[in-house]
């Protein structure tokens, strides 16, 4: 898994690290069980205070993606086992937040619902297209 930090996004570089994780999760690069770098390696790999990819993992941690094994590291977790279902609800009402904010931002720049539902059907094609044999999708 290679990251890709920008320095000079407004993003904060914590939120950059945990998208690109929870992105290769999605693509099946990462797999349940699969080891993390330590926090030390990443944040040297990186050029990032480790403070931040700690950070970055507790996000992962909290969310569900990701279990901390003492001093093994980081892993990645097995949601569809590890997740209580009030978890799941919790992250699909945060991720339906998110897309109500994004339709918002989209209506007040002009957009249209057509255009906006064509555009999140085409970003979603495209993520569900990593989707392995087998998945549903």
């Amino acid at each position: 898994m290679l990251l890709d930090i920008d320095l000079a996004s407004q993003e904060p570089i914590f939120k950059q690290i945990r998208t690109q994780i929870v992105g290769a999760i999605a693509t099946g690069e990462l797999s349940p069980g699969d080891a993390l770098p330590s926090v030390r390696s990443l944040a040297g790999d990186l050029g990032v205070n480790m403070h931040t990819v700690n950070k970055a993992y507790a996000v992962l941690r909290d969310e569900g993606y990701v279990a901390m094994r003492g001093r093994s590291g980081a892993v990645i977790a097995d949601t569809a086992r590890s997740m209580s279902s009030a978890k799941a609800q919790e992250q699909r009402e945060l991720i339906a937040s998110e897309l109500s904010r994004l339709a918002l931002e989209f209506r007040a720049q002009g957009g249209t619902r057509e255009e906006f539902l064509a555009l999140a059907s085409t970003e979603a094609r495209s993520v569900f297209a990593y989707a392995k044999e087998g998945d549903s999708q």
